[in-house]
């Protein structure tokens, strides 16, 4: 009997395989999803320089950080008019506009950890039954569709881990009956992990605030952080991070990529052969249930002649994450990772609801391209490339679980980092603009504890009623 406890646990929890986590290697997955190595030394050469980390993810501290004033931003139940309308209706009209939705996270918030795809997730009873998220956009994009008579192209952005899964499901439920132009726009963009550089570990443990624990617990935890302090510096600071899983090594690189994506998957560019007239894009997260082609905000975004709109949406006390801010006397979005103080937050009035009205030509245009250079893939991942040198670059700790088996395991911090889109509002060429919508329009659905309240206050009969059921 003397191997009896190990067998058993070895029956109980089986030893995970490279098999069991997917056949493909490591260097098989970074091609597949189309690892950018230039552009990983560069992150590699800015973390090694200190221009990016923990610390640097903030703003300096002498950075002004102001609200906007309300007369100084657009108010859509206010300031649009039937020209907008017009103008709007007549776009759509023309077949020159097409949704994005951003559905490449797993949502692990939504489940609190456990693995799903959100988009697919069947949150809430719609319309008689259960309806997932992209049901839901789905039914909104149908709605717009027969109103103004034309199929309006709806493009699904999807990453590593959830392509497969959308593309099957949608497969087996026939794009849940929307006979539209349905396309899935796959991930070209993903990180590789890195050892963590000490003084990032220092910085999280030491200068971030943390509950204390009593005497002895505070010296385990110090004597953790000082033997992972010991472990970051053997395996060499900034290195990749290789030791796991091919799964584990791999990061998805912040939503500010959706966009580049299509311009390099081809998604976009055989889109626009198909319909030349396409000018406009509707780019929405996938939790924001309430956005929809909206004929008068689109109208508004044509006639401003900007290259992005941004919808805001009044800021309620549970919506962390940054808004909408004077920074230094520039109206842009600001991204709680960069807050130099903790408290800046509380002083602004609107929070960032990810929708985007894009200009496709003045879009391409702060990329450096045009429509026939998307065929060009040398050029389209250099303009890319370039364009995200330019973007702020967030640093992140993340731990990841080394099974050894035999129920054993280890957790270790690494680090990786991501972009997102709001921060296209730092740069001059991008022409931002913003409007304030409706909650009802842009709150965002992260967390299943924010159902009851969703119900409550008419979101869900207001999602309800911009709904076309098959």
């Amino acid at each position: 009997m003397s191997g009896m406890v190990m067998t058993l646990f070895d029956r109980l929890l089986p030893r995970t395989t490279q098999v069991d986590a997917g056949s493909a290697t490591l260097d098989e997955l970074l091609e597949s999803n189309g690892f950018d190595r230039e552009h990983h030394e560069k992150i590699r050469s800015d973390l090694h320089r200190g221009l990016i980390g923990l610390a640097q993810n903030r703003l300096v501290p002498t950075s002004t950080i102001a609200d906007v004033r309300g007369d100084e931003i657009c108010r859509a139940d206010s300031d649009l008019n039937p020209s907008h309308v017009r103008v709007g209706r007549d776009a759509l009209a023309q077949g020159a506009v097409a949704v994005v939705t951003l559905a490449a996270g797993a949502g692990s918030r939504w489940t609190q950890g456990a693995g799903t795809v959100k988009a697919l997730y069947p949150f809430w009873k719609l319309g008689g039954r259960h309806r997932s998220f992209l049901e839901v956009h789905l039914a909104k994009t149908r709605r717009a569709s027969r109103a103004y008579a034309v199929a309006v192209p709806h493009l699904i952005t999807t990453g590593y881990l959830t392509h497969d899964p959308i593309k099957a499901f949608l497969a087996a439920c026939n794009n849940y009956g929307y006979t539209g132009p349905v396309r899935l726009s796959p991930g070209r963009s993903v990180g590789l992990r890195l050892v963590p550089m000490v003084r990032d570990l220092r910085f999280a443990w030491e200068e971030m605030p943390h509950q204390m624990l009593d005497e002895q617990a505070q010296k385990v935890r110090e004597s953790l952080h000082a033997a992972l302090i010991q472990w970051a510096r053997a395996k060499g600071e900034g290195t990749d991070y290789t030791d796991n899983l091919p799964m584990q090594c791999l990061h998805p690189v912040g939503h500010w990529y959706e966009i580049p994506n299509l311009l390099r998957n081809g998604v976009l560019r055989d889109l626009l052969a198909e319909r030349p007239q396409l000018r406009y894009l509707m780019l929405h997260n996938v939790d924001t249930l309430g956005a929809d082609v909206d004929p008068a905000l689109l109208g508004y975004h044509i006639e401003s002649g900007r290259g992005l709109t941004y919808e805001v949406i009044p800021r309620c006390i549970t919506d962390l994450g940054g808004g909408l801010a004077r920074v230094d006397g520039r109206m842009r979005l600001l991204e709680g990772l960069a807050m130099p103080r903790v408290e800046d937050e509380f002083k602004l009035s609107y929070y960032n609801s990810m929708t985007t009205w894009i200009d496709l030509e003045r879009l391409l245009t702060v990329f450096g391209l045009a429509r026939g250079d998307l065929a060009d893939e040398v050029r389209v991942a250099n303009a890319i490339r370039t364009l995200a040198g330019r973007v702020p670059t967030y640093v992140t700790l993340k731990e990841v679980k080394k099974r050894w088996g035999h129920a054993q395991e280890d957790v270790y911090p690494v680090c990786q980092f991501e972009k997102l889109w709001g921060d296209m509002t730092t740069l001059h060429e991008g022409d931002c603009g913003f409007v304030v919508v409706s909650r009802y329009r842009g709150q965002q659905l992260k967390d299943q504890g924010q159902l009851d309240g969703w119900l409550r206050d008419g979101s869900a009969q207001y999602v309800e009623g911009q709904c076309e059921w098959t």
